[in-house]
């Protein structure tokens, strides 16, 4: 056997995989510059909505439709972005989305400019005929100021083909007063728990104790809560274990002595246009 072909094959060998990691991680750098390049202009969200409605029984994918073809860029125009827009799971009539604002003054006149302009005149009467209610709303503000909700591009209509986008959870703790200040510290082993089970967190989020800008817009006053968000790549085992992976960890005695009551776990798909899913350029290869 000749020991120095196989050594130049074993050279080849680990040249081309080089070369394949250096072509994958180029590809993935351009796709972030450009990504950089297209969205750095949206940030500063300090003030962030979780908005659930409740949708009439059979309308939810007609009013998803209505929504992302008309509102997100309209909101854009005001400095407002729509980070997601979510189908619920488990709950077939809900409708999730989450927005953001850079500050409450920012609030109120981008949801007057919104609700008493032309866009929404025009649509309001489809879009109020289809919802049962929307006051389930809880305002957040990001635990950490420089791990906001991360503002990914827009799904390009023409180019983006239909693909797996991913699975988000939303876990809702309601906390007691004190723990609300110090999440990370309180939770932080949890949440390394989510994150040893494959799914990459998005954001830790809190509810801010503030006067609402916009009242024609109610928002829930039952808090204090503390909410995780997390993406999966869609797949049967990440789809199968999320309620199963975040229901049993958040429920410990040592997690419910800090909490009023029982987490709520929302598994939730993307839709079609949602800005959050999954993309591998920016959360990591599918496992």
């Amino acid at each position: 056997m000749d020991r120095r072909g196989s050594s130049r094959q074993g050279d080849f060998t680990i040249l081309k995989y080089r070369s394949c990691s250096n072509t994958i991680l180029s590809i993935a750098n351009t796709f972030m510059a450009g990504m950089r390049a297209t969205v750095g202009h949206l940030r500063d969200y300090s003030i962030v909505e979780l908005r659930r409605y409740a949708i009439k029984s059979g309308e939810r994918n007609n009013f998803a439709e209505y929504f992302q073809s008309y509102f997100p860029e309209a909101f854009q125009q005001l400095s407002v972005i729509v980070f997601g827009t979510f189908f619920e799971r488990r709950k077939p009539e809900r409708f999730t989305w989450i927005r953001g604002f850079h500050d409450h003054f920012h609030r109120g006149s981008a949801n007057s400019a919104f609700y008493y302009g032309p866009v929404w005149r025009e649509h309001r009467a489809r879009m109020n005929d289809r919802i049962e209610d929307s006051d389930n709303v809880i305002q957040l503000t990001p635990v950490d100021p420089s791990r906001p909700i991360p503002v990914l591009p827009a799904v390009d209509p023409v180019t983006d083909k239909p693909q797996t986008r991913g699975t988000v959870v939303a876990v809702i703790f309601p906390v007691k007063a004190d723990e609300v200040t110090r999440p990370l510290e309180s939770f932080g082993p949890l949440f390394a728990e989510y994150r040893a089970a494959g799914f990459v967190e998005v954001s830790v989020l809190q509810t801010i104790d503030a006067p609402n800008t916009f009242p024609q817009l109610p928002i829930r006053s039952d808090g204090p809560f503390v909410v995780w968000l997390g993406i999966a790549p869609s797949s049967t085992e990440s789809e199968s274990r999320a309620p199963f992976v975040f229901e049993t960890g958040s429920t410990e005695d040592p997690i419910l002595a800090k909490l009023r009551g029982q987490p709520e776990v929302i598994v939730l798909d993307p839709t079609p246009r949602s800005r959050l899913r999954w993309l591998p350029e920016f959360f990591g290869p599918m496992a």
